[in-house]
């Protein structure tokens, strides 16, 4: 192990053990904000100084071993021994890399999903509202509740434009890599001679934003305006102006939510959805400076990237990215994406390991 990751190490473990003292002292609760902060990181540190200590008893045992060579009888039990070392030591090493990584902030954070159809007229369109289904189901699947927070549909079915919340535990850590262009390879409906049309939709992907800690939306910024929600609603929703558009003018943003009844719910709604979506922007700014140029294979989240392509006469699908192809197209549109988020982690993290080696 290289020398600077056994220092960090180190460091951690006597941080742990700083913030063990700290727990059990009758002053811990005083602040209960700090005490929270104390919890997550012990929850953090433990695991990493659990298998660090697992290493370092490997290690010992590796020693130990190599110094019962000079009896001839423990020799043959010895070579043995310093094997299965040198096997643990190797496994615990790769685990601490992997404990190590550097943590996405957001990773826990519920999320904003927007999915706009692109270049193929309605049945992009209908491609959108597939793509939607199939975040929905995956959601369903991982038990998070899902909120359309704004839909403009097309005449045919489907969705010009949806935004929708997701909320549960790890979203954005699962669904982060499917910012960019989804492109779909099949025969619309519409079609009578049956030949297959491309049609592309993009999705963005965006944590949604603390509005005390990461954006502070300026009034004078703003303009709001509200008018009479369209579509099906009853009666009701045709008579009151309780549809919102929010437009953000530094940066020209447009937000419209007329989901709710509700003008005050809209209006929250929007802000929510507008303060992610700069947040997001200021996010992805901040990464292309520290990235220095340096594009990244996965996690780029450029809206314009062509990611990945729905393959319907073939039943398949092939993420670009990782140049991963699986024959199971209809599993996936039902929200059977573990494989596909899985393989875009796992991917994720060899890159996170690679720095960290340099």
């Amino acid at each position: 192990m290289k020398p600077s990751i056994l220092e960090k190490l180190t460091q951690l473990s006597h941080r742990l053990e700083e913030v063990t003292q700290l727990l059990s002292s009758e002053q811990a609760t005083d602040d209960l904000d700090q005490y929270r902060k104390l919890t997550q990181e012990h929850a953090e540190l433990t695991p990493v100084i659990e298998t660090f200590q697992a290493y370092q008893q490997a290690e010992q045992d590796l020693i130990d071993a190599e110094e019962m060579l000079s009896d001839p009888e423990m020799k043959s039990f010895a070579q043995e021994e310093i094997g299965q070392a040198k096997i643990k030591q190797d496994e615990l090493e790769k685990a601490l890399q992997t404990l190590l990584l550097p943590k996405d902030q957001n990773d826990d954070k519920n999320i904003f999903i927007e999915v706009r159809a692109g270049t193929g007229g309605d049945e992009a369109a209908l491609f959108a509202g597939d793509l939607m289904r199939m975040y929905t189901r995956y959601a369903e699947r991982n038990r998070w509740k899902v909120e359309i927070v704004s839909a403009n549909e097309s005449e045919l079915g489907g969705y010009k434009e949806v935004i929708a919340k997701i909320e549960g535990f790890g979203v954005y850590s699962r669904l982060k890599f499917e910012s960019g262009g989804h492109r779909v390879q099949r025969v619309p409906t519409t079609e009578s001679q049956g030949r297959i049309h491309t049609s592309a939709c993009t999705v963005a992907v965006m944590p949604e934003a603390d509005t005390i800690n990461d954006i502070v939306l300026n009034p004078a910024d703003l303009r709001i305006d509200t008018f009479r929600a369209s579509g099906a609603g009853g009666q009701h929703i045709n008579k009151t102006d309780s549809a919102v558009r929010i437009t953000h003018l530094p940066t020209g943003m447009v937000v419209e939510c007329q989901d709710d009844r509700s003008q005050h719910k809209n209006k929250a709604q929007a802000l929510s959805v507008l303060a992610a979506r700069i947040n997001d922007m200021q996010r992805k700014e901040q990464q292309a400076k520290e990235a220095a140029e340096r594009k990244s294979l996965i996690g780029s989240g450029d809206r314009s990237e062509r990611i990945r392509t729905y393959n319907y006469p073939q039943g398949r699908v092939t993420d670009h990215r990782i140049n991963l192809t699986l024959h199971k197209l209809d599993f996936i549109m039902d929200g059977d994406l573990g494989e596909l988020t899985s393989a875009l982690i796992t991917e994720h993290q060899a890159e996170l390991l690679a720095q960290l080696g340099d």
